[in-house]
Formats: C-alpha cells, sequence, structure tokens
C-alpha cells in the first residue's frame, strides 16, 4: 500500500470539516467566516477529540496562497472609479474614523501592557469593518435603501484601499523597526506613486491584451492568464518592496475594469473559496482555549472599544462631513464591527514575527461578539437618535443641524472643485509618468549607455533625447493640456473672477513641468549646464513639436479612457453608467435637502400597472416625485402625468427617508438600442429665483409653466429660513424664493434669461 502525504491528509481534514462547518453556518444563517474559524479549532492542535493537522508548515504556505486570492477576489469587487465616486461625507467619515480607532487601538494596546508592535497592529486590526456583516443586515432589516446606507458603503469601499496602505506601512515598521515621520510618509508616498503607475499602465495594456487574445481566451486560458497576472504582480510588488498582499489587490483591480471582470470574478472563484478556506480554518487552528480565558478582559476591552469607538469614531466623522445628527447615528452604529481585514493582519503580523500568539484569539474573540451585535445595533439606531434627540441640549440639537446646512450648502458649490480635481489629475498622471520614464533611464538606460559608449558628450545626449523623446507627450499634457469639463468654461468666462485664480493655477503647473524637465536634464548633466543650457533647449522642442505632441496624447488618453470604460460600454452598462451619472447629479445637489434618490423596481403583478402618475397621485399623497423611469433599454427622464407605469420599471424616487419609508411598501404590496435624447450631463439639478426676471411671483408651480419650459421637476424651494421638499403643485411662489428644479440643463438656463411668458 502506497504511502499518503501528509498534505493530502491534512487537506481532506480541512475541506471535510470546513464543510460540515460551511453547511452548520449556513443553516443557522451566521458568517460562514466564524463557521471555518470554529472548524479550523476543533482539528488544531488545542483540540483532542478529533484528529488534527500533521504538517503545519505546508498549511501555512497554503493559507497565505489563500489570503493572495482573498485580496484578488477583493480587488476584482473594488473598483477605483468607485472610489473617485465616493462622497465627500463618505470620504471624512471613513478617514476620521479610521484615524481615531486605529490611534485609540494602539494606546489600548500600550495601557494593557502590550509591545509596541502588537499594539500598532492591534490598531490596524480595528482600522476595517465587515462588508459582508453590514450587507446582510442591511438586507435582513430592509434599510439598504435609506440615506444614510449610502454613506455607510462609501465609507467601507475607502476603508478597503486604507487597509491596503496600512498594511503596507505595517510591514515597512515591522520590518525596519523605526517610527520616523519622514519614513513614514516617503513610504506613503513611494505606495502611491507606484499605485497610480500600476493602475494607469494596466489599464492602457491590459485590456488591450485581453481584447487581441480574445478569440483564444476560452474558461481555461483565460483563468490560468488571471491567475497568473495576480502572481506576478505580487512578484513584482515583493520585489519593489511591498507587500504580496497590494500586489495581488492591485491586479485583481485592475482587471475589475475591464469587460472580462465578471467572467473572471465567476472563474477565480472556486479557487478563491478554496484557498479562502484554507486560510480562515489555519487561523481557528491558532486559537488557544486557555488563551482566550487567560485573555479574557483584553478581549471584552478590544470589544468594548470596537463596538463604541467605531460608533463614536464614525458618528462624529459623519458629523464633521455635514452629515445630519440622525443619518450620522445611523451609520455610526452600522460600523461597529471589526471585518475580516482584522485575520489578514493579524496572520501578517504572525508572519513577521513580530507580534505575539494572542493577537488572533481576541481577535477572534472581538468578531465572534460583533457579528452578533450588529443586527441589533442597526435596528436600535434610529430609537437611540431618538433618545438622543430627547435628552441632548436644544442648542446642540440645533447648532448641529445648522452646521450641517452649511456644510453641505458648501459642498453643493462644485465648479472650483471640480476644475480643481481636474487640474490635479492633469498634474499628478502626468507627473507620475514622467518620473516613472526618468527613473527606468536612471536604472536600464544610463547604465547601458555607458557600457557601450565611450564618449561623455554623446552618451549624455542620448541620456537626456530618449527619456525626453518617450516622456515628451506626457510633458506636453502637464505643461499645456487643459481640464475638458464645463465648470472650467465657466469659471474662465466669468470676469468676476478676474482669472486670476486660474492663472496661479496654471503658473504652478508651469513651474512643476519645468523643475521635472530640470530634474530630467540632472540625470546626464551638472546643475549649471541642466539650467542655462538643457533645460531652454528641451522646452523649445517641446514647443516646435506641441502639435505632434497634442496628437500623440490625445491618441493615448483616448485609449486609455477606452479601455477604462469598455466594461460600462459593454451590454447593459451604457444605460446602468447613465442612469448612475443621472443619480449623481442629482444626489450632489440634494445634499442640503435631507433627501436621495433611490431606484425602487415596479413589482411584475402590482396593481397600479397601466394608470398613469396623474392617476396615482404618488406625490400629492406621498411627497415624492420620480426622476426618470427605466424602462428595459430606455429612459425616461422627468416623466409626466399622462406617462404610465408598466411591469419591472425602475422609478428614480427623489424624497426622504421617512418619505421613501412610506411609500416602498405602497410599491411592494400594491400588487431597442438605448433611446435617450439626453446625455447624463443634461439632466442636472440647478435652482431659479424668484424676482422680476423669472416672472414666477404669484403662480403656483401648476399653472406657472415650468415643467414645460425646462422638461423638469419642481423639488425644492428655499423661503427665508424654510426649506420646502417636494412642494404642493398648488404651492404659490414669493418673492426672494429659490426654486430648485431636476430639469434640462438648456431649457433651465433659458428660464433664468427670459423668465415666464404669462
Amino acid at each position: 500500500m502506497g504511502h499518503l502525504p501528509d498534505l493530502i491528509h491534512d487537506l481532506a481534514l480541512i475541506l471535510i470539516t470546513g464543510a460540515l462547518a460551511l453547511l452548520l453556518f449556513r443553516r443557522i444563517k451566521q458568517p460562514i467566516v466564524l463557521g471555518y474559524i470554529i472548524a479550523g479549532f476543533l482539528i488544531g492542535p488545542y483540540f483532542h477529540l478529533f484528529p488534527t493537522v500533521a504538517d503545519n508548515a505546508n498549511i501555512k504556505i497554503l493559507a497565505e496562497i489563500g489570503v493572495i486570492f482573498l485580496l484578488f477576489s477583493l480587488g476584482l469587487e473594488f473598483s477605483f472609479k468607485k472610489l473617485m465616486q465616493v462622497g465627500a461625507a463618505a470620504s471624512i467619515t471613513a478617514l476620521f474614523e479610521i484615524v481615531f480607532i486605529t490611534i485609540a487601538g494602539y494606546f489600548t494596546g500600550k495601557l494593557m501592557g502590550w509591545s509596541t508592535m502588537d499594539s500598532l497592529f492591534l490598531g490596524g486590526m480595528l482600522a476595517s469593518s465587515s462588508t459582508t456583516i453590514i450587507i446582510k443586515a442591511f438586507d435582513e432589516l430592509g434599510v439598504k435603501t435609506k440615506q444614510f446606507a449610502r454613506v455607510v458603503f462609501g465609507v467601507l469601499i475607502v476603508e478597503d484601499i486604507v487597509v491596503i496602505l496600512l498594511m503596507v506601512l505595517l510591514s515597512t515598521i515591522a520590518v525596519t523597526e523605526h517610527f520616523e515621520g519622514r519614513e513614514i510618509i516617503f513610504t506613503v508616498l513611494k505606495l502611491l506613486f507606484f499605485l497610480i503607475l500600476w493602475f494607469i499602465s494596466g489599464i492602457f495594456l491590459l485590456p488591450t491584451l485581453f481584447k487581441k487574445a480574445k478569440s483564444f481566451l476560452d474558461e481555461e486560458t483565460l483563468l490560468i492568464l488571471s491567475l497568473g497576472l495576480c502572481l506576478g504582480m505580487v512578484v513584482l510588488a515583493t520585489e519593489v518592496g511591498f507587500s504580496a498582499e497590494l500586489g495581488a489587490f492591485i491586479m485583481g483591480s485592475i482587471i475589475a475594469e475591464t469587460t472580462l471582470a465578471e467572467k473572471v470574478e465567476h472563474l477565480t472563484k472556486s479557487v478563491k473559496d478554496l484557498f479562502g478556506a484554507i486560510f480562515f480554518v489555519s487561523i481557528g487552528m491558532l486559537i488557544d482555549p486557555q488563551s482566550i480565558i487567560k485573555y479574557a478582559v483584553p478581549i471584552l476591552i478590544v470589544t468594548s472599544l470596537t463596538m463604541f469607538g467605531k460608533l463614536f469614531s464614525t458618528t462624529a466623522g459623519a458629523l464633521l462631513s455635514g452629515q445630519p445628527l440622525k443619518q450620522s447615528v445611523q451609520a455610526g452604529m452600522s460600523m461597529a464591527q471589526i471585518g475580516e481585514f482584522a485575520f489578514i493582519v493579524a496572520t501578517l503580523g504572525l508572519s513577521l514575527g513580530v507580534t505575539s500568539d494572542f493577537l488572533f484569539p481576541v481577535a477572534v474573540g472581538a468578531s465572534a461578539i460583533t457579528t452578533f451585535t450588529t443586527p441589533y445595533l442597526i435596528r436600535y439606531s434610529e430609537p437611540f437618535y431618538l433618545f438622543l434627540e430627547r435628552h441632548l441640549p436644544k442648542r446642540w440639537i440645533k447648532r448641529l443641524g445648522q452646521y450641517s446646512l452649511n456644510a453641505q450648502n458648501i459642498q453643493a458649490q462644485n465648479d472650483w472643485k471640480r476644475v480643481l480635481l481636474a487640474y490635479s489629475k492633469i498634474v499628478v498622471i502626468n507627473g507620475i509618468l514622467i518620473i516613472s520614464v526618468i527613473l527606468l533611464s536612471a536604472k536600464f538606460l544610463i547604465p547601458f549607455l555607458k557600457q557601450h559608449i565611450d564618449s561623455v558628450i554623446v552618451r549624455n545626449i542620448f541620456a537626456t533625447i530618449i527619456p525626453l523623446a518617450v516622456a515628451s507627450p506626457f510633458f506636453f499634457a502637464l505643461l499645456a493640456r487643459k481640464p475638458a469639463t464645463m465648470a472650467y468654461k465657466s469659471l474662465w468666462l466669468k470676469k468676476s473672477y478676474r482669472r486670476g485664480p486660474l492663472l496661479i493655477i496654471e503658473i504652478l503647473r508651469l513651474l512643476i513641468g519645468i523643475f521635472l524637465i530640470g530634474f530630467l536634464e540632472s540625470q546626464a548633466f551638472d546643475s549649471l549646464t541642466a539650467i542655462i543650457i538643457a533645460v531652454p533647449l528641451a522646452v523649445a522642442i517641446l514647443l516646435i513639436f506641441s502639435s505632434k505632441l497634442q496628437h500623440i496624447y490625445l491618441h493615448f488618453e483616448e485609449r486609455f479612457l477606452r479601455n477604462l470604460n469598455a466594461r460600462e460600454r459593454a451590454g447593459d452598462e451604457p444605460l446602468s453608467a447613465n442612469v448612475r451619472q443621472i443619480d449623481n447629479n442629482i444626489q450632489s445637489e440634494l445634499l442640503p435637502w435631507d433627501a436621495h434618490i433611490v431606484q425602487l423596481t415596479v413589482p411584475q403583478k402590482a396593481v397600479y400597472i397601466g394608470r398613469s402618475l396623474q392617476e396615482l397621485g404618488w406625490r400629492e399623497k406621498y411627497g415624492i416625485n420620480i426622476g426618470y423611469i427605466r424602462r428595459g433599454d430606455t429612459v425616461l427622464h422627468i416623466p409626466g402625468g399622462k406617462d404610465i407605469i408598466l411591469p419591472l420599471d425602475n422609478l428614480g424616487i427623489i424624497a426622504t427617508d421617512e418619505q421613501i419609508q412610506v411609500f416602498k411598501p405602497v410599491m411592494d404590496t400594491e400588487e431597442a438600442p438605448i433611446v435617450d435624447s439626453k446625455d447624463s450631463d443634461a439632466i442636472v439639478v440647478d435652482k431659479v429665483v424668484v424676482n422680476e426676471f423669472t416672472k414666477l411671483k404669484g403662480l403656483d408651480i401648476r399653472s406657472s409653466g415650468i415643467r414645460e419650459k425646462t422638461n423638469g421637476l419642481v423639488i425644492g424651494i428655499e423661503r427665508i429660513n424654510q426649506r420646502i421638499l417636494n412642494p404642493d403643485s398648488k404651492t404659490v411662489f414669493e418673492w426672494d424664493d429659490v426654486v430648485w428644479i431636476v430639469g434640462d440643463r438648456e431649457k433651465i438656463i433659458l428660464l433664468k434669461k427670459s423668465g415666464i411668458d404669462k
């Protein structure tokens, strides 16, 4: 009888035990991660009732592979475009919460007498919440359509990327054992540099590779290629000095922007599930019951810190970002748990040999407790808010409300924000590409020239001309590319600004470009020669060939954007992208109104099917507005009273949480290519003032003809210190009313200029 390797014996034990735990935890509707961890404990060295794993070294290697594929899978679900679309509220909330809980975790560890490394990794473990647990709780409680859920989902997206950065920082600190601020800042800048460089180059190259090889990419080939790209980026990341987990996450996020993202995610899911199960089971094997008993007090302390610290920091961050008290409390009570990243961070510390074994039982204990408490915290978040509202001083409530209103009004002023963001993209992206060319030249080109060319002058000329030629399109963009936004044109044409701030920005980026040219030239020439001769000569060359460079750059940019947006243009995605853009346009302007836009689907057998919006009278009954109707391959913007409702229509509902809560049961219980004359930028939220120009004074909404004039809806009226959301159609306009309209951009502008014809 042949000898059976220990690895096969161990895998059989792990997978059978994991499968049984999976069945049990699905039956009792609990997170399967906890099931795997318990399964690992049962077959670990500290529990002797069942057989035990024999070869821990091989299982450890498989667990490391599991972490890589877990991060690769997370990258496939992540999207840098989603990160860019996260609002200011979610970003501020996430950053405040992460900074607070990480620092609090560190000092809590120190107060408990832990080492510096244990305390640092404790802070890193607490930095993320569990996306799986939150989504599961939101589904069960039916709160996904509430406005605070939008903030929570945004915070979770930001947490994903920040925790990846934290892991890199923790790895650097653990290896160097230094905490110098300069070194940490350098690591962060280096990390951001490579993140952006890898993303840009990956998006530029990878979708093109997939497109060229499309006829050869059957399921087997695509699976092998995807896993190979994942592991290749892991090797590249470790060579540069970062963690394997970062490389896997980056490659996943790059593939997530391609048209094959869903297929790759489907093909690699089994691989991720297999090695992920091994990873979480291996974590359970490290749990020592005596350690849990011994560290019961630290577990309770960390659990309390997680629940109350994350509740406080998320709530405070949301308030700081301008969210109302109610939504801030609801968001805070949703985030009060430890995510799956806690186990990955703990594994990282153990693999580096810088943390103690007791971190695992502490993480598992705190995770188990907060997993069970999360649904209850979410359920009682609104009653807790009402309790606070009753007991907090009235002046506090009033000041918080005023701060929220002012902050959201500031966020609604988007022109300068969009222009600065556009300039930042031009400078950062092209600057990074230029620096990467310079670094590659210094690393490979200059040593090669030194080996093969004896003449110093000839060598320096080649060392200057070659990288300058390669980087010249990016130098052109950095020096001369204008932001392609309506906001830039609007600000440039406003004489009241006198174009001063825009000119200052132009001068600043010109100086940055000249500095980078000097940096490139200094690789081959001394500083004096570079400043007097090489830099002016390089600038002159760029000016002479500017039209050609512009053509080349636009070709690069077009290809990059085509690859970046290829996934959205495939299949049903153009329509979905169009609707998402409209949602974002409307949502950004609804911030001050404590309202948002929610997409609800009409049931197939609803009794109101076939009836017109005028017959249904939903606006008058429930105070809601319908911004659009998505019907198959068609989007009907700003539907009129005669438009009817059909089965499976998706309705864009503009309302408050309370109005949605009342209206949603009404929908639930009453039981061609894209045909769209307007692009997403044409449907906007804008405001007009009731004055002698608009001629609206004394007219009600219905008789004013605003709907017909703007192809739009009146969603709000600001009157002195009063806000009227979704006003009744009989509401009469008064002098100096600010009327907020969702409608056609050009028609609203025409209304402002010509007013209402009586």
